[in-house]
């Protein structure tokens, strides 16, 4: 295997990757992002495909599981580089991980986005550990599509792919959509979580496709984007807690329509 070692910062392709690392306007400038740790690595192998480029730290050269992970790139001609710990260390927000990374492409959106299965609508999401759970819940509940909104995070920056824990590469996200239009074209129910409203999550008829909308974790969804919805429920919570985390309510949410789902009658 023919491994490129760069030990200078004012490398061209390294200052390219410390600009990934940093910026999420060259994240999304470029179409590019990182992968950081063996984990995200290796479910990017195993679900998308070989990564633009590898980058190794030294120390971690001779890891068992980094090992493998750059034989896979040898076997599909992505290029590896090798970087000193501490060049490496500047590219990195994983503590205490084996020092590994890919650069990838960040899929292209969707250009024109319709509600026909069930998906989750982020409006205006902050927060890029929420983003990643709700992505993580949506994976491991089945549903499909993921629609965001200009307001919401970036959904492949570094914290959110490490919250996502590989739910990104089993999901379609499409950013920078305008929900408003979509709901109103909907050929689904839209359901909206509102701490304003005595329906119950669970009288709600979830058994077929449905989208989720979930807003901001201080404001909430929209007013405007509210009123386009089809139904809106509240979580009962019996404890003395105001409200739950958005991610939590999103969790709640996609998995009470799995249990749903589980009991529809078969044919016989």
């Amino acid at each position: 295997m023919t491994i490129k070692t760069i030990t200078s910062r004012d490398n061209p392709l390294y200052k390219d990757m410390r600009l990934l690392a940093t910026s999420s306007q060259a994240r999304r400038r470029s179409g590019r992002t990182l992968l950081d740790g063996v984990h995200l690595c290796e479910a990017y192998l195993q679900q998308v495909g070989m990564p633009q480029l590898c980058v190794i730290g030294e120390s971690a050269r001779l890891h068992p599981e980094v090992v493998v992970l750059m034989a896979a790139c040898d076997a599909g001609r992505a290029n590896c580089i090798v970087l000193p710990d501490a060049l490496f260390q500047a590219l990195s927000q994983v503590e205490h991980g084996i020092d590994l990374l890919f650069v990838v492409d960040t899929p292209q959106a969707v250009t024109a986005p319709q509600l026909t299965q069930s998906a989750v609508l982020l409006d205006n999401l902050q927060d890029p550990g929420n983003m990643g759970s709700i992505l993580r819940s949506a994976a491991a509940a089945g549903v499909a599509s993921v629609f965001c909104s200009p307001g919401t995070v970036f959904a492949w920056a570094p914290k959110v792919l490490r919250a996502g824990m590989g739910a990104h590469f089993l999901l379609t996200i499409a950013e920078n959509v305008d929900l408003a239009a979509l709901v109103a074209a909907s050929s689904i129910p839209v359901v909206a979580t509102s701490s304003h409203t005595s329906t119950s999550l669970y009288a709600l008829d979830l058994r077929q496709p449905v989208a989720w909308l979930f807003g901001h974790e201080g404001q909430g969804v929209s007013e405007p984007l509210m009123a386009l919805a089809t139904h809106r429920v509240a979580i009962p919570q019996p404890g003395a807690i105001e409200s739950l985390n958005v991610a939590a309510s999103a969790a709640v949410c996609f998995f009470e329509q799995v249990r749903q789902r589980a009991h529809i009658p078969t044919s016989s």
